[in-house]
């Protein structure tokens, strides 16, 4: 994009913020990781230093989770829902519960568990740069098809991530219903 997404407007609100209001309706916590200090007033938690990328933005919400699930959601994704928030946290026996969209694991609009930590840990130790998708086949994951998420009128927006001027106006064009 050239620019911080997080501050790339869509009808005049930040994508990081329009994440945030959607998490805040459902009553999570909002916080970023790996960024700077603070974004739009969220606090923000540090990468762990053994670590980058997306795994350990998920290791330092986990960290300080106090036990409770997190919701990975990417700050590129400003068409996130609440009633498929709300869906996803209601799957209990799982370390990880991920949307697939066709073959592809929406590992960036998913919840995850405390108890990956360890797992997270070992990847870590062997691979600073591991991935989420290497998680995956190290804890109790549920995956929730296509099938499963259109009944909670999901339509794969949630997931849909701006990466492109293209992606924006496209977006900006029909937004659907949020």
């Amino acid at each position: 994009m050239g620019r911080d997404k997080a501050q790339v407007e869509i009808d005049g609100v930040a994508m990081v913020r329009r994440v945030g209001r959607v998490l805040e309706e459902v009553g999570l916590d909002v916080v970023t990781a790996g960024g700077p200090d603070r974004i739009d007033g969220y606090p923000n938690y540090p990468d762990p230093d053994n670590m980058r990328g997306p795994l350990a933005g998920l290791a330092a919400a986990l960290q300080n989770s106090a036990g409770r699930p997190v919701l990975l959601v990417a700050v590129d994704q400003p068409l996130l829902r609440a009633g498929t928030v709300r869906q996803l946290l209601t799957f209990q026996r799982y370390d990880a519960i991920i949307p697939m969209d066709g073959e592809f694991p929406q590992v960036t609009c998913a919840v995850y568990r405390t108890t990956c930590l360890p797992a997270i840990r070992q990847l870590a130790a062997v691979n600073p740069q591991a991935s989420i998708r290497d998680l995956l086949a190290n804890v109790n994951e549920r995956y929730v098809e296509a099938d499963e998420w259109t009944t909670w009128g999901e339509d794969g927006r949630s997931w849909r991530s701006i990466d492109t001027p293209e992606d924006l106006e496209a977006i900006r064009a029909d937004p659907g219903d949020n």
